[in-house]
């Protein structure tokens, strides 16, 4: 799989992740390397965190052309997956953080990407992020929930 001059479509077609009816297909799929939110998930770069760090001895997993399951939405919902060309990403859901939001983190040499079937998808730029729950104000002052996408 190469991404280049990557659309909705064509990253759907190239990863075989299906996208919902109402996306335009067409259009190109942005790439950043800054923060970025799909839905109840957000990235951030690991150079704007801090407290957080992959375990000493964590084991990390290259991403398989059919990419990795990040976060399934509540009740088994849509999945947020990060897939990337072969021998480009690694992945490790050991880490440490004090808020407990983290899911894990991927370091990619070459640009990476999120595919969610109701949200479509962005490009992580290369380099090493943190991936997050989102969490919200709860209404009525009670305190903070995760975000449910």
């Amino acid at each position: 799989m190469v991404f280049e001059s990557v659309t909705l479509d064509s990253l759907s077609q190239q990863t075989g992740l299906a996208v919902l009816d109402h996306l335009d297909r067409s259009v190109s799929i942005p790439v950043v390397d800054g923060i970025q939110a799909q839905g109840d998930l957000i990235v951030v770069p690991m150079a704007e965190t801090s407290g957080l760090s992959a375990w000493q001895n964590a084991t990390w997993t290259d991403v398989p052309p059919e990419g990795v399951e990040l976060l399934r939405g509540v009740a088994g919902g849509n999945p947020h997956t990060l897939v990337a060309d072969p021998g480009t990403c690694r992945w490790t859901t050991q880490v440490s953080e004090p808020g407990g939001l983290a899911i894990g983190v991927f370091e990619a040499s070459a640009t990476v990407y999120l595919l969610h079937p109701e949200h479509g998808a962005s490009g992580c730029a290369p380099g090493r992020y943190v991936v997050r729950r989102q969490r919200e104000y709860a209404p009525g002052g009670w305190g903070s929930r995760l975000v449910a996408d």
